[in-house]
């Protein structure tokens, strides 16, 4: 995968763009509990023209504690299309951060199948820059068929991390959480979790790839990475909290041509609450 498949494009390519009938735009805005916002109540105040709402929340494995476990690819099929999202068409997908929960469904659609999708740089907050038309209220889309076509060997699960962190292993984890808590010195936002990372794992904060709501240039993603210690030229599992944020790590290292990177569904979520799996802290 490299920068075609990790495609960004403007507010204003966008405009020129949105009554086009083989274009879909998606909101996938999620936040954090404790941000104190609310993605589909955002959706329904305010989204770009023509623009269906995915909740990351409810497009999940209904057999799992976890959340945002990755559903089948019945389920995203289903829940695709109702949404009126063809795996054929040129999709969009933003959110309401700038950058933060859009590549999450930008991976999810590209492990499904779809070819042509897209992230809108900036997100709604650079549609709305520009005094661009909003609709408020739910879509009203009409439903159509998802052909889902599953790319697995982009997940990686507990065993292939537990695989990846030991001496020797040519695979590099990268943790994409904020840095106070990679090191332990705060609180998970999720009870239940310890704090701290997995032992071995390199911290990309993945706001250190974004500036004003927008993706740093490519030659800045490749400095953090370098810097972080990550080597571009070896497989990477990306992770975080539960399997979001990692996508913004995943979209970068796409962006500068990495090809072997896979995403570590569970994330914190699961290696966090499980005792027999180790857990690493910094000094404050």
């Amino acid at each position: 995968m490299g920068a075609e498949q990790a495609k960004l494009v403007t507010a204003e390519w966008l405009a020129g763009e949105i009554d086009k009938p083989d274009l879909v735009v998606v909101d996938a805005s999620w936040y954090l509990p404790t941000a104190n916002r609310g993605g589909h109540a955002e959706f329904l105040a305010g989204h770009i023209p023509g623009a269906v709402f995915f909740d990351h929340d409810k497009v999940v494995d209904p057999d799992s504690a976890l959340p945002h476990a990755l559903p089948s690819p019945e389920v995203f099929a289903a829940a695709a299309g109702a949404l009126g999202i063809a795996a054929d068409k040129r999709i969009v997908v933003y959110d309401g951060a700038g950058i933060a929960s859009a590549p999450r469904l930008w991976w999810m659609l590209r492990l499904f199948g779809a070819e042509d999708v897209a992230v809108l740089d900036g997100g709604y907050p650079a549609w709305i820059a520009g005094e661009r038309p909003v609709e408020t209220g739910e879509s009203n889309r009409l439903g159509t068929h998802f052909e889902a076509r599953p790319q697995r060997d982009a997940v990686a699960d507990v065993e292939q991390v537990t695989r990846a962190l030991d001496r020797g292993s040519a695979v590099q984890v990268v943790d994409a959480r904020p840095s106070s808590r990679f090191k332990g010195l705060v609180a998970e936002p999720r009870q239940g979790l310890r704090s701290g990372h997995m032992p071995g794992a390199v911290n990309v904060p993945m706001t250190d790839l974004v500036a004003g709501g927008r993706f740093k240039d490519d030659a800045e993603i490749r400095d953090v990475f370098v810097e972080a210690g990550v080597d571009l030229d070896r497989p990477v599992i990306t992770t975080c909290g539960s399997g979001v944020t990692a996508a913004v790590l995943a979209f970068g290292l796409a962006r500068l041509g990495v090809e072997d990177v896979k995403l570590y569904d569970g994330s914190w979520s699961e290696w966090g609450a499980r005792a027999d799996l180790p857990v690493a802290t910094d000094e404050a």
